[in-house]
């Protein structure tokens, strides 16, 4: 059990989709892992319970830091919690494995309040930019990238910035789901900005994996 208090992203398909991608790119024994955006900090409990040596967490929402930091020390895991942005919250720090599942949903204007949690801009790219820029810097030698974003917000531009970065990337996990509750609200407006196609009510998410050699 988890707590999520209001306005902190719950762990729903992406999540669990990116967990077991995690499981598949285990994190190295004595290894360090970070988690982007954590919201709850399932995804840094999951490092750390697979083993990583240090485990570090970083969210903007002051909820979400909370929150991270609450369910790691319930299970009596010492994980780091820092609240601010991935592009520069982290300095030079260089980690074996990055999870990240981001803000990705496209809406009119990026995210305030509780709706950072998933709202990303116009083609919901907003976090996402940041994260294949600041992701090489990121990984230590040989470390491992693992990002979970919807195809509405265009994987191929994933990989290009992330190969453009001098990493290895390549998509290695999908999965096809009615859109949410936000999604089907948004639905009119994401056709009519021809995001997704006439009557389209599924969206496919995708786990993108970087190595960095």
């Amino acid at each position: 059990m988890l707590i999520r208090p209001p306005g902190v992203y719950r762990p729903q398909a992406d999540t669990w989709l990116l967990a077991r991608a995690m499981r598949d790119a285990p994190v190295p024994p004595g290894g360090r892992a970070l988690d982007a955006c954590t919201g709850t900090g399932v995804l840094a409990i999951h490092a750390a319970l697979a083993g990583a040596a240090s485990v570090t967490a970083v969210d903007i929402s002051r909820a979400a830091v909370a929150t991270a930091w609450l369910n790691s020390r319930i299970r009596g895991i010492g994980v780091e919690v820092v609240r601010g942005d991935v592009a520069t919250a982290l300095g030079d720090r260089r980690f074996d494995v990055v999870v990240a599942n981001p803000p990705y949903v496209p809406s009119a204007h990026p995210g305030r309040g509780r709706t950072r949690a998933w709202d990303a801009g116009h083609h919901g790219r907003v976090v996402l930019n940041q994260l294949c820029h600041r992701l090489p810097a990121l990984l230590a030698h040989n470390g491992i990238g693992l990002i979970v974003h919807s195809t509405v917000c265009d994987p191929d531009r994933t990989l290009t910035q992330l190969r453009g970065g001098g990493l290895k990337a390549a998509i290695v996990a999908r999965a096809i789901l009615p859109f949410g509750p936000v999604m089907r609200r948004r639905a009119a407006w994401l056709e009519a900005t021809g995001l997704i196609g006439p009557r389209q009510r599924h969206e496919e998410l995708v786990v993108i994996r970087a190595d960095r050699i």
